[in-house]
Formats: structure tokens, C-alpha cells, sequence
């Protein structure tokens, strides 16, 4: 029997149908190895397991009953790669296009009371798809909700992690002060991942970076991309976001417009409840900014400033550091 998989590194997919299941996991990495550059000894695949336990090269592939195109997240830096890595970045570096919608977030924090009759119209659709997702999303708890705590919903991909530079850990890729600053806001907020990837990732991601089962925090529950929404724009047509009413639904005893938080590098995601978002600065390229990233450590003092607070719905998530500033000079 043939074995089909794809390979995720360095934000490209790569195919490989040429293996059979008699193959062994030394095999897939040597045929990784001629499509990436990546030698076999700096490669991790994450969530390649057998019986619960990682994959040693010596397993057959048709021992792992991987299913066809299953997807497969590598780790692992070519040698001629490292220099570039660590080399300072050019003058012209173009700046990622993160696809922001700023303009009708704005529209949205500024819309009328009395909307138009087409804009109620999709209002009232956007409440019904979150509806739907409050019924039927199946939330995995991983630890239960604490009475009294704030909320604070946490994205993955450029916000705690950079998903596309090439490493042999996903420690090198951490951001800065990850652990610290959840430990820190642990301690007033439960802590939620939602990720618009799918739970197979969020886990992989979550358990590489140490976070999953840390002794020092706990994470409430986490979220893939199917319990996000797709709404309509004026300007950019149909989007996915990340509406905080899907939480707020099925765990309206903890949690509210007035306690919640989240943080995201990408604004559109906060197009349904834009008073809740944060748009973090993404962290991107951490060979070389690992050593002056200091956004999760900054962001852990803002976290305990305004937990002192019985309610958020006056703060404007934007001027967070002029917040910030303030209070520390009181």
C-alpha cells in the first residue's frame, strides 16, 4: 500500500506519494530531505506518533495508520539556511500584508444605533451563525472555568509563535517572555487559545512550546477555525473572524463583554466585538528579534493593570501602552 502525505515547513506544503507503508520514518525523511534541503537529523516531525509516543526513525509508516494527505508539521533548519537566518535583514524589506481591516473595525465601534435596513439584515445573520456555533461547537475543556477570573483569548500563529521561519525547535521560534507572561496573567484571567487553524495544529503548536502542561498556568480550552464566522465587508467582501459571543454563549455565567480580552495580530478578527480587541504586534523573523521582543512582557504589566478593574468596557485596547504609562507614572 502506497503512502500519501504532505508535509507543512516554512509556510509551504510539500507532496509525497512515493512511500509505501513496508517504508520507514527514515524513509519519509530522506525523501523530506531531497524536496526541503533539511537533513534528517534536524527534522521534527510534530504529531507523528505511534501508540502515543513519538515516532522513532526505525517505525514503519503503515504502523502510524496515517490516513491519505494527511498533513504532517516539520521542523528543522537547512545548513546553508542558518547564515541567511541570522544575517540582518535588507533595507527593503517588505512588510507581510497582514489583510487588516482597520477602517471597518472603526465602522463597526462607530455604527448608529438605528442601522440600515441592509445592515440589520446581516447583523442578524452574523448573531445566528454565532448562535449555531454556541449549540453546536463542542468545546474540549482542559481545565474548568474559574469564578471571578477575567478572560483573556490568546491567538497562536505570530502572536505567541513565528509559524513560518524554519528552526529545529519550536523554542526558537517562542516569543519572547511566553512562559512568564502567562504565568503572570494566570493568576487574574483564565486563558483561552483560539487559533484559526485546525485543533490538530493548536495541539501540536501548544505541546512543542511547552505550553500545554506548564506548572506554573493552565489553559481553559482551546479553539480551532470552526468555531470562527464568515461575515460580509463593505470593502473586502466575505471574511473569517473570531466572534468573542461564541465563548460568551456557552459560558455566560464566567464570562462578558466587561471582563473579556483578546489578543490578535490580524484586527480583522476582532470585527464582531472590536471594544475586546488587542491587536498585538506580530512577531515575526525570531532569529533576529528574539533578543528585543518585549511586547508579551509589556503586555503582562497592562494585563495586571486593568484586572484591577470591575469592568473593561471603558478602555481603548489601542492606546494600551499610553494606558500603561500613565498608571505606572501614578
Amino acid at each position: 500500500m502506497s503512502v500519501s502525505v504532505i508535509i507543512k515547513w516554512g509556510g509551504q506544503e510539500y507532496s509525497i506519494s512515493t512511500l509505501s507503508e513496508e517504508d520507514t520514518v527514515l524513509d519519509l525523511k530522506q525523501s523530506i530531505k531531497s524536496l526541503t534541503g533539511v537533513l534528517p537529523e534536524r527534522q521534527k516531525l510534530l504529531g507523528l506518533k505511534v501508540k502515543g509516543k513519538p515516532a522513532d526513525d526505525e517505525v514503519k509508516l503503515g504502523d502510524l495508520k496515517l490516513k491519505p494527505n494527511t498533513k504532517i508539521m516539520m521542523m528543522g533548519t537547512r545548513e546553508e539556511s542558518l547564515e541567511d537566518v541570522l544575517a540582518p535583514p535588507p533595507e527593503n524589506d517588505d512588510v507581510v500584508n497582514d489583510f487588516d481591516i482597520e477602517e471597518e473595525v472603526t465602522e463597526v465601534e462607530n455604527r448608529p444605533v438605528k442601522p440600515c435596513y441592509l445592515f440589520h439584515i446581516q447583523e442578524e445573520e452574523n448573531l445566528a451563525k454565532i448562535a449555531r456555533r454556541v449549540k453546536d461547537y463542542k468545546v474540549d475543556e482542559l481545565n474548568p472555568p474559574r469564578p471571578g477570573k477575567r478572560l483573556l483569548v490568546l491567538d497562536i500563529d505570530y502572536t505567541l509563535f513565528d509559524h513560518k521561519s524554519c528552526a529545529e525547535t519550536g523554542q526558537e521560534l517562542m516569543r519572547p517572555y511566553l512562559h512568564e507572561f502567562l504565568t503572570s496573567a494566570y493568576e487574574d484571567y483564565d486563558i483561552v487559545i483560539w487559533s484559526a487553524t485546525s485543533m490538530k495544529w493548536i495541539d501540536a503548536k501548544m505541546k512543542e512550546l511547552g505550553v500545554t502542561d506548564n506548572p506554573n498556568y493552565k489553559i481553559t480550552f482551546m479553539l480551532d477555525s470552526a468555531a470562527m464566522i464568515t461575515v460580509h465587508t463593505p470593502k473586502r467582501g466575505v471574511v473569517e473572524v473570531k466572534p468573542l459571543g461564541v465563548i460568551w454563549g456557552k459560558y455566560s455565567e464566567f464570562y462578558d463583554k466587561k471582563n473579556t480580552v483578546m489578543f490578535d495580530d490580524i484586527g480583522r478578527n476582532f470585527l464582531m466585538n472590536p471594544q475586546n480587541g488587542l491587536k498585538i504586534r506580530p512577531f515575526m523573523k525570531a532569529h533576529l528579534n528574539r533578543e528585543k521582543d518585549k511586547e508579551l512582557y509589556k503586555l503582562s504589566l497592562y494585563l495586571k493593570e486593568i484586572a484591577k478593574l470591575e469592568d473593561f468596557s471603558g478602555l481603548n485596547h489601542k492606546h494600551w501602552e499610553r494606558y500603561l504609562s500613565k498608571r505606572q507614572n501614578q
